[in-house]
């Protein structure tokens, strides 16, 4: 068979009724792949690519990141981060007109440093702030939009299993990647609590104030996260600067939890063994998801389909700005409808290319992919933020969740916005570091 930008196309359109369909997504995108190979190539030219690409990511030095990350994640997870950041925070700014709501996102954007997962984020900051919220008379829309909103910095803050997912895929830095992270994740945070300050200001019912802890209480919660919060600036700090590749700081952080644990008194044989268990469990699904992800890529670059699709938008004549605009519609429609993952394996391979043209980095695409990946975890109706939300506050209806969280929606469309008119927030630091 000839290969087309039609065969390309076609290709993509029984990945997403595979995905819709509830089928596994690195099992779809390896089988829509390597069948798409075989029809273009041939059987054994396809069998033999797909062969070489499994044993080329499976030898990638930079993939031993990912498993690290992920168990330093777990380990702090059993020391109770969640509950001691949300803490820590809570005794500065709970006082304070919709205090805690701020210190539910300042909870999560310290836990997702630690996770790098907008899920479970939202699920263990959720399981310690929303009752505090609620318990202190909060309105439900305010407790629960910030939680979910607050979620997905886990997404973009460093170290992001995301952004290491795009790095391979992309064959970008990873440290670079992590660099270039650090002000959006920073400015989305502070779009967060500008959303909370005008909505309490509106409305000052919603987040009443709350008694003021003493600097006692406050420098007891600090002594509590301090090795934590130390840890997590040496790691991506180290990035950053360039002393340690992502790798080495993945090992340092792995090896710090375990350390920052065993100080606890909350190391133990049973902590390590689900610890363990979880870190390889999730490890070896994403890696099936990452080789499926490059097999399918090398099916449509085959095509010809990223080619053919650049040539389209480029006869449209929209200018750089129309054509990141129209990408990023395209990009939250995808996402409205399909997992944030699969979102950015899907549409990385072919919407690349287009981007490189209308004069952007690869880096900056990486931040912004990410970006618009976060929004769909929060864009009703099927924003999967929401649902773990509901999950944790049974008696909160989800159509009160959806209210909530439109505001902090909103302050998601401005930041990708910013990132299109002023790229500088993303590519600013990593070359002022010189990455």
């Amino acid at each position: 068979m000839i290969a087309s930008a039609g065969t390309g196309l076609v290709g993509v359109l029984i990945l997403l009724a595979l995905l819709l369909a509830g089928v596994r997504i690195g099992v779809a995108l390896g089988l829509v792949g390597l069948g798409g190979l075989m029809l273009v190539l041939g059987v054994e030219p396809a069998l033999i690519k797909s062969g070489v690409i499994v044993v080329e990511t499976l030898t990638r030095y930079e993939l031993g990141t990912l498993p690290l990350f992920l168990l330093m994640a777990q380990i702090f997870f059993a020391a109770n981060a969640s509950r001691d950041l949300f803490d820590a925070a809570a005794k500065f700014v709970g006082h304070r007109r919709g205090g805690l709501a701020y210190a539910a996102v300042g909870g999560c954007a310290g836990f997702g440093a630690i996770n790098g997962s907008s899920l479970a984020t939202a699920a263990t900051v959720g399981m310690v702030a929303l009752p505090e919220m609620r318990k202190r008379g909060y309105a439900d829309t305010l407790a629960t939009g910030s939680v979910a909103a607050g979620g997905t910095l886990g997404q973009m803050i460093p170290p992001s299993g995301a952004l290491i997912v795009f790095g391979i895929i992309a064959e970008q830095s990873i440290g670079t990647l992590f660099t270039a992270a650090i002000v959006p994740g920073i400015t989305q945070m502070l779009l967060y609590m500008l959303v909370i300050w005008l909505v309490v200001r509106l409305k000052p019912e919603t987040g009443p104030t709350s008694e003021r802890a003493t600097w006692g209480e406050r420098w007891r919660s600090l002594a509590r996260i301090w090795d934590m919060l130390l840890l997590i600036l040496l790691v991506i700090g180290g990035i950053a600067v360039g002393v340690v590749s992502p790798a080495e700081a993945a090992a340092v952080g792995a090896a710090g939890a375990l350390a920052i644990a065993a100080l606890r008194r909350r190391l133990s044989r049973a902590m390590l063994r689900e610890a363990f268990e979880r870190t390889l469990e999730t490890s070896g699904l994403i890696l099936l998801v990452i080789i499926g992800a490059l097999i399918f890529s090398v099916f449509v670059s085959v095509t010809g389909l990223p080619d053919a699709l650049g040539e389209a938008v480029t006869a449209l004549n929209l200018g750089s700005f129309g054509t990141l605009l129209l990408i990023a519609a395209f990009l939250l429609l995808l996402g409205s409808v399909l997992d944030g993952l699969a979102l950015m394996l899907l549409t990385t391979p072919i919407l690349l290319p287009i981007v490189g043209a209308a004069g952007m980095s690869p880096i900056w695409f990486g931040i912004f992919i990410t970006r618009a990946m976060e929004i769909g975890f929060v864009h009703p109706p099927l924003g999967m933020n929401l649902y773990v939300i509901q999950g944790v506050a049974k008696d909160v209806s989800i159509n009160r969740i959806f209210k909530g969280v439109l505001p902090f929606l909103a302050s998601d469309f401005l930041h990708l916005l910013l990132l299109i008119l002023f790229p500088a927030l993303v590519l600013w630091l990593p070359g002022w570091i010189g990455h």
